[in-house]
């Protein structure tokens, strides 16, 4: 489960260089001659004249060197505009997937224009589920993993989809499954993405996380760990995990990625059966030293559809979302959540003089009131829009709890999918969004959670009816019990 971007944003000098390319038209024009492969040097022009002007390279070509000297000016613009020194700007995008991520955004500019949510030029984040088979029988996964398809790509096929993941501009691949620790050649994998400068995350259940299997991890160039622990104590934990002393074997691992340097973040999914622990569980995770804790929404869907009784209820989630408010003043750890509404609290907080920070993909920001409209751009579900996820046998999807498959890596062209496939535009247009999510004033930092519009209603433009203004269609549901209409229930077959 890994639908954010995992990519830490410690200071405000990114948010500021994205709010002036954003902002800048004269940016745009520029940035649309340079959006293509050079031939001559072997790669993206935006990606090289980035690495030129870092002084990471030197042997480019006259058209590679005069966009360098573009990309110089807009990135120099931004800081003197904001006061930021250009070293530290320089400094951060020295890392591999930040230059993918800015070259993103670049084309994302010159590929649809200045829009209300951003569009980059690549997804920022690709999910891939590299196995169906997993260790665990959770009662609530979104893949009802257990044992291995037929059709999952072969590493041949794995690593030549990686090489087009890194051309296409991919900044971060997040390895799930099913468990992706129990693919053989997962650390070839992971060794593959980061030579081609990908930022590498895990998503696992962290029970095979020993000191020497963290160890191999990073050295194979894993950065990123997301651990589920869905229970404060075993009893909770291993009911929803379906396997007995799951909880204690979780906790060792999560030990042994924070020993091993990892960047971990603990995932829990928020339902009626631990919806009292999630505090303890924040308590547990500062204890344990971990960076993030994320809340995660439940979505009807894999063995999800059989528990659907168990979502937290609209009030119930308003709670939730205002004690992780709370929490981020107080913890040692960042506090997070998958729920879209989570901006709308924050916003709402941060209006009635509470800390001014705003939930986005990338972290929870702090920011001053000047930057406050730049979330319109960042903040919302990012399906189909910041991500999409993968499959073990291939099919693409815009999330791993979206289970609508709009394509194929065996057979689809996946720039061509990214930047014209009919769902992923509607998804990314939140003025097509239906109900009370498309009317409300929050649209752009919120709009609600797609994957749960599309397995509650059989509709992706449908309203989430998690939310606080969206009482009546969960009252709906709960009279009807109707999961999904016909349509969705044939695409789960």
């Amino acid at each position: 489960m890994f639908p954010v971007i995992v990519i830490d944003m410690e200071t405000e000098t990114s948010i500021n260089i994205l709010s002036v390319l954003i902002g800048n038209p004269l940016s745009r024009r520029i940035i649309s001659g340079m959006s293509q492969e050079c031939e001559e040097c072997g790669g993206n022009r935006l990606e090289i004249a980035l690495e030129q002007y870092l002084g990471l390279r030197d042997d480019v070509c006259p058209r590679c060197r005069r966009a360098s000297r573009e990309v110089a000016f807009i990135i120099r613009a931004g800081a003197r505009n904001f006061g930021v020194p250009e070293d530290e700007i320089k400094k951060t995008f020295r890392d591999a997937y930040w230059r993918k991520g800015l070259v993103s955004v670049m084309k994302g500019i010159a590929e649809f224009g200045v829009r209300r949510p951003f569009v980059p030029g690549a997804p920022f984040q690709v999910v891939w589920d590299v196995t169906h088979r997993c260790n665990l029988r959770c009662r609530h996964c979104y893949a009802s993993a257990g044992k291995a398809l037929d059709d999952e790509l072969t590493t041949e096929e794995a690593l030549h989809l990686i090489d087009r993941l890194a051309k296409l501009g991919v900044a971060v691949i997040a390895f799930s499954g099913g468990e992706p620790l129990v693919r053989p050649d997962i650390l070839q994998l992971i060794s593959h993405a980061r030579d081609q400068g990908i930022y590498v995350a895990l998503a696992t259940n962290g029970t095979l996380i020993t000191p020497k299997r963290a160890d191999e991890l990073r050295k194979a160039g894993a950065e990123y760990v997301q651990i589920s622990i869905d229970g404060a104590d075993a009893k909770t934990h291993d009911e929803f995990r379906g396997i007995p002393g799951a909880f204690d074997r979780t906790i060792e691992g999560v030990k042994n990625a924070v020993a091993a340097g990892f960047f971990v973040n603990i995932s829990t999914t928020a339902t009626k059966e631990n919806y009292d622990q999630i505090p303890k569980i924040i308590d547990l995770c500062s204890d344990l030293g971990v960076n993030w804790v994320m809340a995660y929404n439940f979505v009807p869907t894999g063995r999800g559809q059989d528990m659907m009784e168990k979502d937290l209820s609209p009030q119930e989630r308003e709670e939730l979302l205002h004690m992780l408010y709370e929490k981020n003043r107080t913890s040692d750890c960042q506090v997070l959540t998958t729920a879209p509404q989570f901006a709308r609290v924050a916003l709402q907080q941060s209006c009635a003089g509470g800390q001014m920070m705003v939930p986005t993909h990338f972290c929870n920001q702090e920011v001053n009131e000047s930057l406050l409209g730049l979330t319109e751009f960042v903040g919302g579900c990012g399906a189909g829009r910041f991500y999409m996820a993968i499959r073990a046998n291939g099919d693409i999807d815009p999330c791993v709890f979206f289970p609508k498959t709009v394509g194929n890596v065996r057979t689809s062209d996946l720039e061509e999918l990214w930047r014209h496939d009919p769902l992923f535009t509607d998804l990314r247009n939140k003025d097509k969004i239906e109900g009370s999510c498309g009317s409300c004033e929050y649209r752009y930092h919120c709009g609600g959670c797609r994957a749960r519009a599309y397995g509650y209603f059989g509709n992706p433009l449908g309203p989430d009816p998690g939310c606080i203004n969206n009482i009546e269609y969960y009252t709906a549901l709960k009279i009807t019990h109707t999961p999904a209409t016909a349509e969705h229930a044939a695409d789960q077959a």
